[in-house]
């Protein structure tokens, strides 16, 4: 035993009883995961909140209406509308705007795309739980990817609200033009160019394969009403399929002929078809495809699966 005043090494060692930092150290280090794992939860709860559902279907009306005015565009342009207007997302963001209230409108649609985005952002990491892995994983990156073009479209809407909205052939002309002077760049706008027509391959088929019946629950409407759902999906996702096809093909075209004027998007495939003999007959069914389907989104906003 040490003497009075003087500390025993022994029991004042490294085993003389626990270091009271330590004990917090491994605290904090153990009660991390849980943090984290009622971090997710929370989120995973607010994804699947009844609010962001409500959000997401009125978020399906506002996409809905930009494919209509989408298809009308085309049809003047077919049919009557003079030089300079666009059958594309900026054309039919602009006709919003010049509309009585034009700016409030545009919010709106902002506010219900980005409202879509953000449930698409809560499938991507959350939904199809009760799928097959590979499916899962399938389903959830073409979550992402909407997620992406839904949040694209709404910031579009924002900025044409705020007054400092562009031409979406405009812009593409200007990033593909962009992309082409950097290193590689050409391989990767061919890429883009293969992914889109790819995209649009997979909508035809989806169309035709009525595919879309599995995202949507009709089982309250009557035979003649789900008749009539079908027939507006099949033509809405074959037309919109087409359409990304040929603005695929565009870009591609721009691409190998090193000439970003070619990469006109939308518009400039709906341009494309109407320089064609009879292209007012073949122009007009995409329209109507155009219009056909913002009717079926409009439909899914009350019937989609979520």
């Amino acid at each position: 035993m040490a003497p009075q005043g003087v500390r025993d090494p022994v029991l004042t060692g490294p085993f003389s009883g626990p270091d009271p930092s330590a004990n917090n150290e491994l605290s904090a280090y153990m009660e991390a995961p849980t943090m984290l794992n009622t971090a997710s939860s929370k989120a995973e709860q607010a994804g699947d909140s009844t609010s962001l559902v409500w959000l997401a279907r009125a978020g399906l009306i506002t996409y809905g209406v930009v494919h209509l005015l989408i298809g009308w565009l085309a049809e003047r342009i077919a049919w009557s509308a003079p030089a300079g207007k666009s059958a594309d997302t900026s054309g039919a963001l602009k006709t919003l705007a010049r509309e009585p209230f034009g700016g409030f409108l545009l919010a709106l649609v902002a506010f219900g795309l980005l409202a879509l985005a953000l449930w698409q952002v809560s499938e991507t990491f959350w939904g199809y739980k009760n799928r097959e892995p590979a499916e899962r994983a399938r389903k959830r990156l073409t979550c992402g990817a909407k997620a992406v073009l839904y949040a694209a479209l709404g910031a579009s809407a924002a900025s044409f609200a705020l007054g400092s909205g562009s031409s979406s052939s405009q812009s593409q002309k200007q990033a593909t033009s962009g992309v082409l002077a950097w290193p590689g760049g050409r391989e990767i706008v061919e890429v883009a160019a293969v992914v889109i027509v790819g995209v649009g391959i997979a909508l035809v088929v989806k169309g035709v394969k009525k595919s879309f019946a599995d995202e949507i629950d009709t089982s309250s409407m009557s035979p003649f009403a789900q008749k009539g759902v079908a027939i507006l999906g099949q033509v809405g996702y074959i037309a919109k399929g087409v359409a990304l096809v040929l603005v695929g093909g565009l870009l591609g075209y721009a691409t190998l002929n090193f000439d970003p004027q070619k990469a006109q998007g939308l518009d400039g495939a709906m341009q494309t078809i109407l320089a064609q003999p009879f292209g007012r007959f073949l122009l007009t069914p995409m329209a109507l495809g155009f219009v056909a389907f913002g009717v079926f989104a409009i439909i899914q906003s009350r019937y989609r699966k979520m």
